[in-house]
């Protein structure tokens, strides 16, 4: 019985595995000729499958193991990550910086999912773009998609998005610096808040300064943090709405599995010359998710929906850009 199931995986699992691998030769590929990756392999991975599934009809062989490794798979990858972060983490960055970033985080998720739902996105979609934007872009997207049981083409679209508005995002805020006269302390703080994943934190930074590039990085990191009482309480949200009542329902079991790692590595039982390799198989892991996400999208469907993510997407920047401007404001 087992022997069957992992055969009828195996085609979806290797061809999400293969995109995933070309994905990441790209990535490589932009470092080494442009000096830097400016799309991700994790997007790129989505395009990639996407491409295949709108040029191909895939047999009804693949469809089995593309959904593990959308769903299980990626699950297994948020498990593993909660062993990159530390409650000591939190700690060292202070009481008051911590709160502000706690505060940027929550009212941005309101406020970008009030824009959202006004502009006529679906529930799942709202929140999709909404954690996108108000906490790490593409990585969050990916995390809260199996908590709310999001569609394959709201994922895709509210990360191809994100990802656009990203890039943008690094290359418009060293122009904001240079025209707000920011010293580099509060120049890292805003990139940290205002920008959606770590690399770019660090390609808007840089120019700025070393101080710049240190501040935006922990007040990043610290954002990073809040993914995870998020993902919880959206969790218990939804499993309210949906009346379920077994705290396995509520509480997804990854979600455990991520607050268990957090806790194992806080209190020292996993050792540090594992954790850069957990978090590179995590990364990894994700990446062949996402590939098996693009190869079960629709793109038209996609394409129906893009103009109002993209709407939403953009007001959500510019409002996430204001709200870290206030804080940033209060702090100085």
């Amino acid at each position: 019985m087992l022997h069957r199931v992992i055969v009828s995986l195996l085609p979806g699992l290797l061809l999400a595995t293969l995109v995933a691998g070309v994905a990441l030769l790209l990535e490589r590929a932009e470092a080494a000729w442009f000096g830097a990756a400016w799309i991700e392999g994790l997007v790129l991975a989505i395009l990639i499958g996407t491409g295949i599934r709108t040029v191909f009809r895939l047999p009804l062989g693949f469809q089995s193991g593309i959904h593990f490794a959308s769903k299980i798979v990626l699950e297994i990858a948020i498990v593993l990550l909660g062993a990159s972060i530390s409650f000591e983490a939190i700690g060292n960055a202070g009481a008051m910086l911590f709160a502000a970033i706690a505060a940027v985080v929550v009212i941005a998720l309101l406020v970008s999912y009030g824009i959202g739902r006004s502009l006529g996105l679906t529930h799942k979609l709202a929140i999709l773009v909404a954690c996108g934007n108000s906490i790490c872009g593409n990585s969050a997207i990916a995390a809260v998609a199996p908590v709310i049981d999001a569609d394959a083409d709201d994922v895709a679209a509210s990360i191809a998005f994100t990802a656009v508005l990203g890039i943008f995002a690094v290359l418009a805020l060293p122009l904001v610096d240079i025209y707000f006269g920011m010293n580099q302390h509060s120049y890292g703080i805003f990139a940290g808040l205002t920008v959606y994943a770590v690399p770019q934190v660090l390609a808007a930074t840089v120019p700025a300064g070393m101080l710049s590039v240190q501040v935006g990085t922990l007040v990043k990191l610290i954002r990073v943090l809040m993914l995870g009482p998020v993902i919880l309480l959206i969790g218990a949200g939804t499993g309210r709405r949906s009346g379920r009542a077994s705290s396995t329902a509520i509480v997804p079991w990854f979600i455990l599995g991520f607050l268990a790692m957090m806790t194992l590595r806080s209190f020292g039982l996993v050792p540090d010359e594992a954790i850069a390799p957990m978090s590179h198989v995590s990364t990894t892991l994700t990446i062949i998710s996402m590939a098996a996400l693009g190869l079960s999208v629709d793109v038209r469907t996609v394409a129906h929906a893009g103009g109002q993510v993209i709407a939403a997407a953009s007001l959500s920047l510019l409002a996430l850009a204001g709200i870290s401007a206030s804080v940033l404001a209060l702090l100085s």
